[in-house]
């Protein structure tokens, strides 16, 4: 694993960033460190930088992009290219375990380059691979090891624990992220060689898995309890969470952050449920299953009716807005937090469009003082997580912002933010602290360094002359 503490600096505030004050990147491993290299993403890499103007932020943009976006190949990928099936491990950075949500995103921005990288193809199937593996060995796990043999920290964990699993909170996420992966690398390929029968297998299991945790006849197999003195780690009710009406949403114990749900129905969890249902209709074009993807599809269309039915609330300040949390009986927890999926990243992930009425009106309220895990400080703003605390801004949320954002001045000031917040690294953070970024957490995580590295290359491919006036 590659020590990036070394490289840390001190944070510098936007109102005084000169050429002088702006740390370059100090970079990559050496080549011959590298687990992986593609000649695809390192021709993308020089493109972008060849695009950066000429002011001191706009070169910083450009080092930390050529550190960030690679950074998954770079040191978190196992690859192995065995004859028939390549199977590929991935490491979330600073821990040695592999998550379904994390892994995908990791990959996500190196899809559209898998034309002209075969190998890098291959690499990404072997992650459909290992994940079609994970879930088939426990659709409700959501960290995994690479090897049965390896235990892990959460053994004593008050769970049906097994060799193979790193941790096992359920989380709707996890399953979603493993369909939008095989669509989207699917659709960016063309290739359908990771989907035959195990492949068909796990799709029928995460299907099977959503219907029981819609908990229509009954709590289903599942429960969860940690002892912690940590309340987010544990599920209240007995392992079980929260009660819940049945009224056709998705329960999901855990957040994206890997937190207990205080409202077992998480919104974007769901939203994000139905995006992934249709997706995985449409690849039964492949399969020839015209049942497998009507049974998706009633299957989306029930938990959208039931979202609209739910999750709508009146907010006094900003109007009709999605709720975070639900749990049926009209409950409801209004916030957002930095982890996809969030209520910011709906656009993202397919479930509406930036210009969509409800999701401009949430918006405004999930980037407002009205959302409690929203923080300003001297050098940057955005939405946090009840993961790290109070006061800490992520930069996952940052860089989300300009994913979905409609306007230059918007995209512009989060990079600006990103470039004075990495704590002269040149690497992007889980959180820090917006008055002094110095002040972070986890030095490695490259979720973080990926995503923003696919928010660079769309401004590069969108909105070219952003880069040309940082």
């Amino acid at each position: 694993m590659i020590d990036r503490r070394a490289l840390l600096g001190g944070g510098i505030a936007l109102a005084t960033m000169g050429a002088a004050d702006i740390p370059i990147a100090k970079g990559r491993p050496a080549l011959a460190r590298r687990r992986f290299s593609s000649p695809a993403i390192e021709r993308a890499i020089a493109q972008v930088r060849a695009r950066m103007g000429p002011s001191p932020i706009a070169q910083k943009i450009g080092a930390m992009f050529a550190n960030c976006f690679p950074d998954t190949l770079d040191t978190t990928v196992e690859f192995d290219d065995r004859p028939g099936r390549p199977d590929t491990f991935v490491l979330t950075g600073d821990i040695a375990a592999m998550w379904l949500r994390d892994s995908t995103a990791q990959v996500w921005p190196y899809l559209s380059f898998c034309r002209q990288d075969p190998r890098l193809r291959r690499l990404i199937a072997g992650v459909i691979a290992r994940q079609t593996a994970n879930v088939l060995l426990d659709p409700y796990a959501n960290a995994f090891n690479k090897d049965l043999a390896e235990i892990t920290e959460f053994a004593s964990d008050d769970t049906d624990m097994k060799p193979g699993l790193h941790e096992r909170k359920w989380e709707v996420d996890s399953l979603c992220n493993t369909i939008r992966l095989a669509h989207g690398f699917w659709r960016a390929t063309g290739d359908v060689t990771p989907f035959g029968a195990e492949w068909r297998r796990a799709m029928r299991l995460i299907v099977d898995t959503f219907r029981v945790q819609q908990r229509k006849r009954g709590r289903g197999p599942y429960h969860f309890q940690r002892k912690t003195s940590w309340q987010p780690d544990t599920a209240p009710g007995g392992g079980y969470g929260n009660p819940v009406r049945p009224v056709g949403l998705i329960v999901s114990l855990f957040r994206p952050s890997d937190d207990a749900a205080i409202l077992p129905f998480l919104v974007p969890a769901n939203m994000f449920a139905v995006v992934s249902l249709r997706q995985l209709a449409d690849m039964q074009a492949i399969t020839g299953d015209s049942a497998f993807a009507a049974e998706c599809r009633a299957l989306a269309d029930e938990v959208e009716a039931a979202l609209h039915a739910y999750a709508i609330v009146e907010h006094p300040r900003h109007g009709r807005i999605w709720a975070y949390e639900v749990d049926g009986y009209g409950g409801r927890i209004l916030m957002d937090d930095a982890n996809v999926p969030s209520l910011l990243s709906l656009p993202y992930l397919g479930w509406c469009g930036a210009g969509d009425p409800l999701y401009r009106a949430t918006r405004s309220f999930v980037l407002s003082d009205d959302n409690p895990w929203f923080f300003k400080g001297r050098v940057a703003e955005g939405v946090g997580s009840p993961h790290t605390g109070s006061d800490r801004v992520w930069p996952i949320a940052i860089v989300m912002r300009a994913l979905t954002s409609e306007g230059d001045a918007e995209i512009t000031t989060a990079l600006r933010m990103l470039a004075a917040t990495d704590a002269g690294a040149g690497f992007i953070h889980e959180a820090f602290d917006p008055d002094d970024p110095a002040r972070f957490s986890r030095p490695c995580f490259a979720w973080a360094n990926t995503l923003f590295g696919e928010m660079v290359l769309k401004v590069a491919a969108e909105r070219p002359k952003l880069l040309q006036t940082l």
